[in-house]
């Protein structure tokens, strides 16, 4: 006795689907996300660059990275000797971090010859 197939088993498609679904939404997370965790403040106004500038991220620890590199204490100055002075700076300093960190750190970036020194917020409606 043979029997003809009429229907498409869709259980192993669901299952397929379902693994795909789980990958891409956990990649997704993974690339929307920093390497390195840093709440940042919050402001109304919030402008767009188009040039690729300098990221100096300021943690709550107040561990120093630039563009995702660890800068040990005092090395800033060395570090950004390649860098060319007419470079946009990004500062992205987590909303818990001492004012006086954060000032002393700006400081720093613009004693050395950066004029365009910004802070990176997240924009709220």
């Amino acid at each position: 006795m043979k029997q003809d197939i009429d229907q498409i088993n869709v259980i192993p498609l669901v299952d397929v689907m379902l693994v795909l679904l789980v990958i891409v939404l956990t990649t997704a997370t993974f690339i929307s996300t920093g390497q390195i965790p840093v709440n940042l403040a919050k402001a109304k106004a919030v402008g767009d660059r188009k040039d690729v500038p300098i990221v100096i991220t300021l943690t709550s620890e107040g561990n120093l990275f630039v563009n995702d590199t660890p800068i040990p204490d005092g090395s800033l100055p060395s570090t950004l000797l390649t860098e060319s002075r007419e470079s946009a700076v990004v500062v992205r300093a987590d909303k818990v971090t001492v004012l006086e960190k954060f000032v002393a750190l700006v400081d720093e970036i613009r004693g050395l010859g950066f004029q365009q020194v910004s802070l990176e917020v997240i924009r709220v409606p």
